[in-house]
């Protein structure tokens, strides 16, 4: 891995996230590109012109206004509060300053990057928007990088959680998670399954597991018996410094082993990082 976003609202820098981000960067050697999503189209106003003798209207930025000043001096200091938590953390970094619909611009960058961390409660409504954010919602299920959900607070990597129904989903997330971040082969691998009769039903189990073991050397199968909703919860309280790996969000929902809604829970409610791809 090369390229880590840090998706960052211009006017709030979530430190959680940005120090999520260098981590990685640290791990991976890896240089982290802030992108700033100034959103300036939320200060332009309607105003009415003539062009040829007709009237139209064209939208304009005040940058006269106080509001508008205010607004540039947050963001600068912002971007300085970037540049120094890098330096500080020596880790790579450069900056992107995208002025125009945020969701339109930071879905742009995830084409050309290989991971995208991001603040689950992510929005640039005025209201709190509840966690995931209908933003990062839609950037879950747009993305065309994978998406790691920054924890409130980060003590480390001990254990990786896969979630797993044998799909080719979950089987891609599992391996878009492993080529991109290698460094993590020597912490404990659970492979959970969570089906009615509480065992393993795949019968590729020995090629996956074989496959596995080239890739990780602290290799668990765990099989929970009920339904998804409760005992995943479960499952994953229970645990410290993990990072929960996840297939695909809002799409082809026949193949996903967690339902958006699943998803969208575990984002509100587990204290840790998740990764998040689909095909």
């Amino acid at each position: 891995m090369e390229k880590i976003l840090l998706a960052i609202d211009a006017r709030v820098v979530n430190k959680n996230s940005l120090e999520f981000a260098c981590y990685l960067a640290r791990l991976t050697r890896s240089k982290v590109t802030g992108v700033f999503l100034e959103n300036l189209v939320a200060d332009e106003k309607p105003v009415l012109k003539k062009a040829y003798g007709r009237a139209y209207v064209n939208w304009e930025i005040n940058e006269a206004s106080q509001e508008y000043q205010t607004k540039v001096q947050l963001i600068e200091n912002n971007v300085r509060l970037f540049k120094e938590s890098c330096i500080q953390q020596e880790v790579c970094f450069q900056l992107h300053r995208d002025r125009g619909v945020p969701e339109t611009d930071l879905l742009e960058e995830t084409r050309f990057a290989d991971i995208l961390v991001a603040d689950g409660a992510l929005s640039f409504t005025k209201q709190f928007a509840g966690t995931p954010s209908s933003f990062v919602k839609n950037i879950l299920t747009k993305a065309e990088c994978p998406v790691i959900i920054a924890p409130e607070r980060f003590d480390g990597i001990d254990e990786i959680v896969f979630t797993y129904n044998g799909s080719a989903s979950s089987l891609f997330a599992i391996k878009q998670f492993t080529y991109l971040l290698p460094e993590l082969s020597n912490k404990k691998a659970t492979i959970l399954q969570i089906n009615e009769a509480g065992e393993w039903h795949d019968p590729d189990k020995y090629k996956f597991k074989e496959w596995l073991k080239d890739h990780y050397t602290d290799l668990h199968f765990e099989a929970q018996k009920g339904n998804t909703d409760s005992i995943l919860f479960e499952a994953l309280f229970t645990r410290k410094n993990m990072l929960l790996v996840m297939g695909s969000y809002g799409r082809n929902a026949l193949s996903q082993f967690i339902q958006t809604s699943h998803a969208d829970m575990l984002i509100k409610t587990v204290a840790h990082p998740i990764f998040i791809t689909h095909r």
